[in-house]
């Protein structure tokens, strides 16, 4: 089993909330690109929240999300794992989250993208929780089979944290 790392965090001084995974699947990992996977929904859902045509460009989709004040990483730094899947995560190392949030004083929100992001962020950092607004989310991964349009009734919580 080989060991993957993640991606840096996608931030900016005016980021309002941080929404975190759990860690890049194989296809992300490929393309060097947060929620790369076609079949993951990350991106179709952050568009329809905000009404804007979806960008196949990546580096369009970040400017999208720094423009909107939404802050990207995930939880863990490393970690060893064949596949994609959570459950088979092994050996992990956490991101520095709280250093992350010390830096962006202007992040009030933490938002985790499933049940194994909020998971692994309580494990390694219990303080968050009553530090901030911990909210999970249903996972945009195409392992997670709700339907599109109730992840997408879930996620407007996410609209609540970044008007002006």
């Amino acid at each position: 089993m080989s060991r993957i790392t993640s991606f840096e965090p996608v931030c900016s001084r005016e980021s309002r909330l941080l929404i975190l995974g759990t860690m890049p699947g194989t296809e992300s990992l490929r393309l060097q690109q947060y929620y790369g996977h076609p079949r993951n929904q990350f991106w179709r859902i952050i568009f329809d929240l905000t009404g804007s045509s979806t960008s196949g460009n990546y580096s369009e989709r970040i400017k999208f999300l720094i423009s909107n004040r939404i802050a990207l990483w995930d939880v863990l730094q490393s970690c060893e794992r064949e596949g994609s899947l959570d459950k088979d995560i092994r050996s992990e190392k956490p991101n520095n989250i709280p250093e992350l949030l010390n830096r962006h004083p202007s992040i009030n929100r933490i938002f985790c993208n499933g049940q194994g992001s909020r998971r692994l962020l309580k494990k390694f950092y219990p303080e968050l929780f009553t530090a901030y607004d911990v909210t999970v989310l249903p996972s945009t991964s195409p392992a997670y089979t709700a339907r599109y349009e109730e992840k997408l009734e879930t996620w407007k919580l996410l609209m609540n944290d970044t008007a002006p």
